[in-house]
């Protein structure tokens, strides 16, 4: 999940962070942390960004102009650092924010955009603690429970199933390690520990038995069916 503006101000990076104005805004999430410099800034986001700066676009006539553009360009806040060129918030970007609700914030000090960017980023990129890795169990335990596993499997598999045990094994494992690596042959026989030539002499046999192999959906359909052939105790 996406941390919220008012949880990336909590971060050590942003200390000393004042909020100005879109207070009401602040639990929008953000998508991205960018420093940006330019007036036409606007054109460049897609949706969700909080942008820093040292004020250069505030400087002159176009102030209250520039956070309109920010705020209708997608922009969820800006952060300023008003040491340098830029001391004070212009009333018009004051009040432009305020007009459209828009999250403005201030540095008072000196603060590294580098570290700012970095706690941000590593705060968006982190995947929430309750993930679960991928699974199919879902799709597979509906198929079960609605009676329809075993058709799935034989129209998938049915011309390697009906193989003895030991090609049978040999074929599905095969099948397996290839749509686990986009049929990278390579990868494939180091899994399966055995030669290129190998898998490349299974891989014809399985296109002879099974068809396209290629296709996107027919290889999720064989992810699947294999999935429902080993059991419910893997």
């Amino acid at each position: 999940m996406l941390p919220t503006l008012a949880e990336l101000l909590t971060l050590p990076a942003f200390a000393g962070a004042e909020v100005r104005s879109g207070h009401a805004r602040l639990g929008q999430p953000i998508t991205w942390v960018h420093v940006s410099e330019i007036s036409d800034a606007a054109r460049f986001l897609s949706g969700g960004e909080l942008l820093l700066s040292t004020g250069t676009p505030l400087v002159g006539e176009g102030a209250g102009v520039y956070i309109r553009s920010l705020a209708g360009g997608g922009a969820h806040g800006l952060a300023l650092e008003l040491v340098r060129e830029v001391r004070e918030l212009p009333p018009a970007a004051l009040n432009a924010a305020h007009e459209s609700e828009f999250p403005l914030i201030v540095f008072r000090q000196e603060v590294s955009f580098a570290e700012v960017t970095r706690a941000a980023h590593a705060r968006i990129l982190r995947p929430p603690a309750a993930v679960r890795p991928p699974s199919l169990s879902a799709v597979t335990d509906a198929l079960n429970e609605t009676g329809r596993a075993a058709d799935f499997v034989a129209s998938h598999l049915g011309a390697v199933l009906s193989l003895p045990p030991r090609p049978r094994l040999t074929l599905l494992d095969t099948l397996a390690a290839l749509l686990a690596c986009n049929f990278n042959v390579a990868e494939s026989a180091r899994s399966l520990g055995v030669r290129r030539q190998t898998v490349y002499y299974r891989l014809e046999q399985l296109r002879a038995m099974l068809g396209d192999l290629d296709d996107p959906k027919r290889q999720l359909g064989l992810l699947l069916a294999l999935e429902l052939s080993r059991g419910p105790e893997n």
